[in-house]
């Protein structure tokens, strides 16, 4: 692999304005994963930029109650062929309503807002990477594929065949996930499992009969202590969502919990599936129940892998920065497409931190920097 000698992407007339205004565009259209419509509502503004752009467009409905899929090719000597698929998600976790109480704000360095790290802004860097090389009429080597997904926050249950599907039609994988903290890339993941766990009790009035109930959310704190207490090095347990009970005066007949695991290969994975269902009551008269959901496999990286990596390293020290790697938790959809042994390159997208929460950001300076190694990884990889 080489970089074409007449072609010098730190002189492609990325504008950094433009970019920002894009990227609030998109911030403020908010999409979280479990709201359909506006799920669909961000796609229809992905498919109208991929458009924009020379793109063509293939909707695919969405499954399970989940949003759309947006598919976008560009023409291509080769189309049909093995090329570059841009992979991203456009779903988020923030609820319709959290601009109210977060809003898009440039302030300094950086910019603030829901879902801008976590991943619109890589998204939308990678199209603007393409707009660039086509205003500049390069020819890429290989064709290239965008595919934006709606379901990845919650382990992309209705979209994972539809992943490894169009991943399997391609040499290689870009995913413009968040940058690492030190500015640099992912080339390996950890096993992600997730679990629905229920505690079930024994219904009395909380004020008149309190010794005759049974508490499931008694049960569940328990549960939750036992869990929580099993993380070590190789494996994380967090859970993340609690709800039992509907009256203050009832003793709680049902809780139910989400409980999220994340470990570093695939045999630890293995382990950990195990004592989650080896989990027993802790109070008598009481059940505890688990059931095994999403599991995204461990991606560890392969030859092919590596040498994609040394290729962007060394696009990256070109335009004046160092792109380190690392394996990482907090699964992606690159999980998927690495585990097929798939060349793919993870964390591509913006520099920032703060994901998943109300302090989310970017750099901003960072949506150049990264859209420039996007493009020159586009014009280079063959």
């Amino acid at each position: 692999m080489s970089i074409p000698d007449n072609l010098d992407f730190a002189r492609l007339p990325f504008d950094l304005e433009d970019m920002v205004n894009g990227v609030k565009r998109w911030v403020e259209q908010e999409s979280p994963t479990y709201d359909r419509a506006a799920v669909n509502g961000m796609m229809d503004m992905a498919a109208r930029d991929l458009n924009i752009i020379g793109a063509d467009i293939q909707r695919i409905p969405g499954h399970m109650g989940f949003g759309d899929c947006v598919k976008g090719t560009f023409g291509h000597e080769k189309r049909g062929e093995p090329g570059i698929l841009i992979l991203g998600h456009l779903d988020t976790v923030h609820p319709v309503g959290t601009l109210d109480v977060f809003p898009w704000r440039r302030e300094g360095e950086n910019c603030f807002g829901p879902g801008a790290l976590d991943m619109k802004a890589g998204n939308y860097l990678s199209l603007e990477a393409v707009r660039q090389l086509r205003r500049a009429a390069v020819d890429t080597p290989l064709p290239i594929t965008v595919l934006f997904t709606s379901d990845e926050e919650v382990g992309s249950p209705s979209t994972r065949q539809i992943i490894e599907a169009e991943a399997a039609r391609h040499k290689y994988v870009l995913v413009p996930e968040p940058g690492r903290r030190n500015g640099g890339v992912v080339t390996g993941r950890y096993a992600i499992a997730r679990f629905a766990l229920s505690t079930h009790g024994r219904p009395s009035h909380a004020g008149l009969r309190l010794g005759e109930g049974v508490s499931a959310i008694r049960e569940m704190a328990h549960q939750i202590v036992a869990i929580e207490a099993m993380t070590d090095a190789d494996v994380g347990y967090s859970v993340g969502v609690v709800q039992g009970g509907q009256w203050v005066n009832c003793v709680s007949t049902t809780c139910q919990a989400q409980v999220l695991v994340s470990a570093t290969t695939d045999e630890k994975l293995a382990e950990a599936i195990g004592r989650m269902h080896a989990l027993t009551p802790v109070g008598s008269d009481v059940q505890v129940k688990v059931e095994t959901g999403v599991v995204r496999p461990v991606w560890t990286k392969n030859d092919a892998s590596w040498a994609l990596y040394e290729h962007a390293s060394a696009l990256a020290k070109d335009l004046g920065f160092e792109i380190p790697h690392q394996n990482s938790g907090g699964g992606s959809d690159g999980n998927f497409t690495g585990a097929m042994g798939i060349p793919t390159l993870d964390g591509l997208g913006a520099r920032g931190d703060r994901p998943h929460t109300l302090d989310e950001y970017i750099v901003t300076e960072s949506l150049v920097e990264r859209g420039r190694l996007m493009a020159g990884l586009l014009a280079t990889l063959r």
